[in-house]
């Protein structure tokens, strides 16, 4: 049994970890650090595990060495633990925003401060298996992308070779309240929050940069909170070089992800949920990609959705271990989604 550790346990991803990594066949959970509650049991702050573990949080200062530490910490929390922790376990997993760019002067843009750890950025490996599989078998530390930032890329990348040489795209996201964390202030309480639709980023979101250093396309932002707890859906628009008939992207977007275990293609003519949906992804670890052709403009609108928790979160990071370890990567991760919800 690999022996895996949690790092800021206490929070939702922390707490999707735990879920997940209590039910995978092949680790064993023996820590999850919390400085808040340490000495409580990990069933006090998520009681979705009742029954399921008698491990208490402990202090983040006592952990031991493990095979693979998860780092479920804040921005900014995690460049000041990453360098003690790339010494506690074989593989770092980080699921912050501290390590998803390369560029140290492009985290200070997005971000508003200085890296503090810039020399270990290269270190990092991106934890999306779709796009970098190779190099995730052999890496040390992974960072784990951001939710909608694996949506929109997921959404893009068949129609990379097709888009127009130097045309904007656009990223509309939306996404429910857990991606707040539990450190919300007072916007995200439920007075202020239900019944809105809150444009908090019009523009300039961060995870553009993730997007464009994947992608390599230039990309603009927006986010919207809505209503919903869990999810998070993307709508993106690209400008092709050429017009492009449906029966041909349907083709790209089968033939791009054909062999990927928790990618679907959804673009659909009839149906309730004709193209990709978040409500009925929840607690799953697959993202829908669908799109759309715009006759008039001859663009396409490229759609995606995923919990953000999940595929979005610690999901994507447990099928980053599978593979790091050469487990089969749906390990742990077969769960369907729930319908109706």
């Amino acid at each position: 049994m690999t022996d895996v550790a949690v790092v800021g346990a206490s929070g939702y991803i922390g707490g999707e970890l735990l879920r997940l990594l209590l039910g995978h066949p092949r680790v064993r959970l023996s820590a999850a650090t919390s400085t808040r509650y340490a000495g409580r049991r990990l069933d006090s702050v998520h009681p979705n595990l009742r029954d399921q573990t008698d491990l208490t949080f402990s202090e983040p200062e006592r952990l031991a060495d493990h095979d693979v530490v998860f780092l479920a910490a804040s921005r900014t929390a995690a460049m000041a633990l990453v360098p003690r922790l790339l010494d506690r376990a074989k593989c770092l997993v980080d699921l912050s925003p501290d390590f998803r760019l390369r560029d140290p002067d492009t985290y200070a843009d997005h971000y508003g401060t200085p890296h503090t750890a810039p020399e270990l950025l290269d270190r990092f490996v991106p934890g999306l298996p779709e796009s970098h599989r190779t190099d995730l078998a052999s890496a040390d530390a992974v960072s784990v992308p951001g939710c909608m930032a694996t949506a929109a890329i997921l959404a893009l990348r068949p129609l990379v070779p097709l888009a127009a040489p130097g045309a904007l795209v656009t990223v509309d996201g939306r996404i429910g309240s857990s991606g707040s964390g539990v450190g919300a202030t007072q916007v995200n309480l439920h007075a202020e929050r239900s019944g809105v639709m809150r444009l908090f980023a019009p523009a300039g979101h961060r995870h553009e940069a993730e997007i464009t250093q994947t992608t390599g396309l230039a990309v603009r932002m927006s986010a919207t909170g809505v209503e919903a707890v869990r999810g998070a859906q993307v709508v993106c628009r690209v400008p092709l070089a050429r017009p492009c008939r449906e029966a041909e992207l349907r083709r790209r977007y089968l033939d791009c992800y054909r062999d990927e275990p928790f990618v679907r293609v959804v673009a659909q003519r009839r149906g309730l949920y004709r193209l990709p949906e978040p409500k009925i992804l929840t607690g799953s670890n697959f993202c829908d990609v669908g799109f759309a052709v715009d006759d008039r403009t001859g663009a396409v609108v490229a759609v995606a959705a995923l919990d953000n928790l999940v595929k979005g979160g610690a999901g994507n990071a447990v099928q980053c271990l599978n593979i790091r370890m050469g487990w089969p990567e749906s390990t742990g991760l077969g769960f369907a989604g729930l319908h109706p919800i």
